[in-house]
């Protein structure tokens, strides 16, 4: 219908007149924001069908975990299918553009948001922006560890920094692409700390290989080193997050002396960025209320702890990871790839 309008007012084109030429426009203008618009239910009727979580990670992770537990709960709460779909790979970026390329609102991003607070660290020309990304509520925060072989004559933050400035350039310490990566590389390098960089893709080949003391540090979610730790292979010396775990029996790095250490694993909803505030606070209410005690209980089992905030409260929290980020690559001499 857009297309047939364009024709029939053609001709204002070709010097008609000032008044032609602006009605053109407002036409044109009208039929965008009908065009958009229509794309997004009203917050009393959403969802009118199946909606769709696309997740940045693979079937077992934390987000994944915790995505199917809200899907089930709000498939009830809503009269809708709630479907998980699993993107992994590339970064994050699989996802994200999968997502960002919908431009719909029953399909949504859920995602840690170290997916994409590195981003603009490790590729140039991404195929979105930042911008594209609009928080809808933050679920939970992962829990991560610093982690070492259980071999190491090691039980604190404080004796592996002590080990490290002993035996400079000795020891290892594995890095996997992302926000950890540049927390934990920039902090070494903050406090002057000789340690090794190991690059690795894969998270679980990073465990495997400190349990076999191939690398003796590796910072990463909970989850990931628990199967380790289970074993006995591996033991935790501190976690990152701002506060301890409750079933963790571990200090926080700010507790153990090393303030500099500590981010927040984040992982939320996202939207598309003209997605109504109205339709926002409607899904944060529904996902609080779908949040018992029974899905707290299993996200804690999963090493995350439940931290659900709306809309601007989860802009605030990944804005402020960001910063860490950004900071932390200032010290390791990283600058920001250019960005179409």
């Amino acid at each position: 219908m857009l297309g047939n309008r364009c024709a029939q007012w053609v001709f204002c084109l070709t010097g008609q007149g000032e008044t032609m030429r602006r009605q053109f426009l407002i036409a044109i203008g009208a039929a965008l924001i009908a065009a958009v618009s229509s794309t997004f239910a009203a917050a009393a009727d959403w969802p009118t069908r199946p909606v769709r979580f696309i997740v940045t990670l693979g079937p077992g992770s934390g987000a994944d975990i915790s995505a199917r537990l809200l899907a089930d709960k709000l498939s009830q709460r809503w009269g809708q299918p709630v479907i998980v779909d699993n993107r992994p790979g590339g970064d994050g970026i699989v996802a994200i553009n999968s997502f960002v390329s919908a431009h719909d609102d029953h399909i949504l991003l859920y995602t840690p948001t170290s997916s994409f607070t590195a981003a603009e660290f490790l590729h140039d020309h991404l195929p979105y922006k930042s911008r594209d990304l609009g928080p809808i509520t933050r679920v939970s925060n992962t829990v991560v560890a610093v982690a070492v072989p259980s071999t190491m004559k090691v039980d604190s933050l404080k004796d592996l920094v002590a080990l490290a400035k002993a035996e400079p350039g000795k020891l290892n310490w594995a890095g996997v692409t992302g926000a950890l990566d540049f927390t934990f590389g920039g902090w070494l390098k903050q406090d002057g700390i000789d340690i090794n960089k190991v690059p690795y893709k894969n998270p679980v080949d990073a465990a495997n290989d400190l349990s076999e003391n191939r690398v003796q540090v590796y910072e990463a979610a909970f989850a990931i080193v628990r199967p380790q730790v289970e074993a006995g292979k591996i033991k935790n010396l501190a976690i990152v997050n701002s506060v301890r775990a409750p079933t963790i029996p571990l200090p926080t790095a700010a507790e153990a002396g090393f303030p500099a250490l500590t981010i927040d694993g984040l992982v939320g909803l996202f939207g598309p960025p003209e997605m109504p505030s109205d339709l926002r606070a409607r899904i944060t209410s529904d996902i609080r209320a779908a949040a018992d005690k029974t899905f707290e209980d299993r996200l804690t089992t999963t090493g995350q702890l439940m931290n659900i905030g709306g809309a601007e409260e989860f802009a605030k929290s990944i804005e402020e990871q960001r910063n860490t980020v950004a900071r932390f690559a200032k010290a390791l001499g990283v600058d920001p790839l250019p960005q179409n």
